[in-house]
């Protein structure tokens, strides 16, 4: 799945009450993180939830994979998000994906709390500048 079908997966749903549930159901998804990556120089700084992100090499050359997990079902929902964006994507690619207009069309902006806002972003910041 691309940004583009995340968007029109999350507009196809009537309600914010279907669009939540189908974010923790994405959370469900991703895979899960191997322990000894759960330490402190990985986790997320900013988040009011514990988050853990790591970058692995992709498999194209270049590339890099998002691995990342934490203790809220909600905030799982938005690193697979994070995932779909920047997975598999190249240090310029990531620079250029535009996060804020993906979360927006979702409608991510107008439903999750500032606090949560705040911790998407400083995942997708230590995403964006993190290092494998």
């Amino acid at each position: 799945m691309d940004a583009d079908e995340l968007v029109d997966r999350f507009q196809f749903l009537d309600d914010w009450q279907d669009r939540y549930r189908y974010l923790i159901d994405l959370g469900k998804t991703i895979p899960p993180m191997d322990d000894a990556d759960k330490i402190d120089e990985n986790i997320v700084r900013g988040c009011m939830s514990r988050v853990w992100v790591v970058l692995r090499p992709g498999s194209a050359p270049d590339t890099f994979d998002v691995i990342a997990d934490s203790d809220s079902s909600i905030v799982k929902g938005l690193i697979a998000v994070a995932q779909v964006v920047f997975s598999g994507k190249t240090r310029e690619q990531m620079a250029l994906a535009d996060i804020g207009a993906t979360f927006e069309d979702i409608g991510l902006n107008q439903h999750i709390s500032p606090n949560r806002r705040n911790g998407f972003f400083s995942m997708v910041e230590r995403i964006r500048t993190g290092t494998v």
